[in-house]
């Protein structure tokens, strides 16, 4: 097998996978995500102080398909990123303007589709299938109508950033994305500032997101000079970009599904007040989903690239480590919180939910753990084009998982439901890592090799030792001694000189950073 790009992709393309670029790509996307979320903290109060609990209930359904369109845009914004960067890693530039062209026409037509949609439907849903109060009818109409001439601008947007992700432009991705995920939470309190109502403030979030499509447009011809000439969409791309984006869509459908039966399932089988004690800590527990979520945006068009060039060895080596940083990175927390869950809940929720979720949080939290690395074989199957895998699984694990959360809650309530859970999350990593050694290129031995096992055996060394921790009565602080001496293992023991290198060189930059005029580059004064 030939570790090594083609000559004519030495040659003609740029580009070059470094571990260093991907864990920088990785931290810019963390920082993408932590600082609207810092944002939102502190501006919701306020927007739902001032526009009441009607009007901010309708803000929040603009908000969800403002966050959650890429169900709707039948998986194309994914599909450009995975098509760009094959063509990158083949050495073949040229072909990325057919393409993007290709790409961004179905976005704008299947959104085009969709305001017409929402405008004729609107009135429909609003009156029908939204609870909402008389007065606050026509104002919502209006609202929805507004949303849905905002969907071929925010398909195209999709289109445009997955070329930047594609060629690992993560720096241009959230040099826009943080700005205009920020303005998605303080332009709300600054329309009603203004003394906008919620059209007025809709209008506002829909300029954000026509700003964020003419700043990535740009960035795309400035990356890509090519896209400057007459764009071209290609008719023959059509089939094998529906083809490998129906697929993405099915899995994303299917995702959403899946991942709301448990909740669904408990509050037709026990009561609404049940799903509080399930949902909270559940949701809580998902949050330390964003490292491997960073991490994710960064694998897909790596792993396209690395394939499509022939770097098979770049290829294990980067699947390898990956795994070894998430079970460093959020296998700890996670065991801590197998442990320590009580404390957790009694601290963040109280008593309560102390007393009733905290088995349950115990089996979410070992069901998380196995589920963290699933980013990994997940986004190297879509690099290599085999798509197809994971939502066949997902259709049968659809009903097994329903059946399963059903008799869980019948016969042992919320805890009964954490242990389906739990299952689900484990079953569907191990099955997507068994078809990456089987389906795919990955030497298990050579994966097993690499630093992975000791990281294994590490993390269940850690395990035991808070379990006797327990025992012995040292709860706390004895935790944090042990999660201190476990820090300082692996960094010593399990990374790698090369590993350790970089991190150290982070921490030497940031510790710089401020002092940069203190000692100029060359050492002039």
């Amino acid at each position: 097998m030939n570790a090594h790009p083609p000559e004519n992709a030495r040659r003609d393309n740029p580009m070059e996978i470094r571990h260093s670029l991907l864990f920088k790509n990785t931290a810019l996307n963390l920082i993408g995500l932590a600082v609207p979320l810092a944002v939102a903290f502190i501006t919701i109060p306020f927007v739902v102080r001032l526009l009441g609990p009607q009007r901010f209930g309708i803000l929040s359904l603009v908000w969800v398909v403002f966050g959650y369109f890429g169900l709707f845009d039948l998986g194309l914004g994914r599909t450009a990123t995975k098509y760009v960067a094959e063509a990158l890693g083949k050495g073949e530039p040229d072909k990325v303007p057919g393409y993007v062209w290709t790409t961004v026409v179905l976005q704008a037509a299947i959104g085009a589709a969709g305001t017409l949609l929402l405008i004729v439907t609107a009135p429909f849903i609003t009156r029908r299938f939204l609870n909402i109060p008389p007065e606050f009818v026509r104002e919502t109409i209006l609202t929805l109508k507004l949303v849905g001439w905002s969907l071929p601008v925010m398909f195209i947007t999709s289109s445009f950033r997955g070329v930047l992700e594609a060629a690992q432009r993560f720096d241009l991705v959230n040099a826009v994305k943080i700005p205009v995920n920020v303005l998605f939470y303080v332009l709300p309190l600054a329309g009603v500032a203004l003394g906008y109502d919620l059209p007025g403030i809709v209008v506002l979030l829909i300029l954000s997101r026509v700003g964020a499509l003419l700043a990535w447009g740009a960035l795309c011809l400035r990356v890509f000079p090519l896209l400057g000439t007459a764009p071209r969409p290609r008719r023959r791309l059509v089939k094998p970009l529906f083809s490998f984006s129906g697929w993405l869509a099915l899995s994303s459908v299917l995702y959403a599904v899946t991942s709301s039966i448990d909740r669904l399932v408990i509050g037709a089988v026990m009561t609404v007040g049940a799903v509080t004690y399930y949902s909270a800590p559940y949701e809580a527990l998902n949050r330390i989903g964003v490292i491997p979520g960073s991490l994710a945006m960064v694998l897909f068009p790596a792993f396209s690239f690395l394939d499509a060039g022939k770097m098979t060895e770049k290829v294990e080596a980067l699947f390898a480590r990956s795994v070894k940083f998430l079970l460093l990175s959020t296998g700890p927390v996670l065991i801590l919180l197998v442990f320590f869950a009580r404390d957790f809940l009694r601290l963040w929720l109280g008593s309560d939910f102390a007393r009733t979720s905290t088995l349950a949080v115990q089996i979410l939290a070992a069901g998380f753990l196995i589920n963290s690395v699933i980013a990994v074989p997940n986004n190297y199957l879509l690099g290599i084009g085999r798509v197809d895998i994971a939502p066949k699984y997902q259709v049968a694990e659809l009903f097994v998982f329903a059946g399963l959360a059903w008799a869980g809650a019948k016969a042992w309530g919320i805890t009964g439901v954490a242990v389906a859970s739990a299952i689900r999350l484990a079953a569907f990593s191990l099955f997507l890592f068994l078809a990456s050694f089987r389906a795919g290129k990955i030497s298990f031995a050579l994966f097993w090799k690499t630093g992975v096992s000791r990281v294994l055996a590490a993390l269940g060394v850690f395990a035991a030792a808070l379990w006797i921790n327990g025992l012995a009565g040292f709860s706390l602080w004895g935790g944090g001694i042990l999660t201190a001496g476990f820090s300082y293992l692996a960094f010593t023991r399990l990374l790698e000189s090369s590993e350790k290198e970089f991190l150290l060189a982070r921490v030497r930059f940031w510790r710089s950073f401020g002092h940069r005029e203190a000692v100029p580059p060359g050492g002039a004064a």
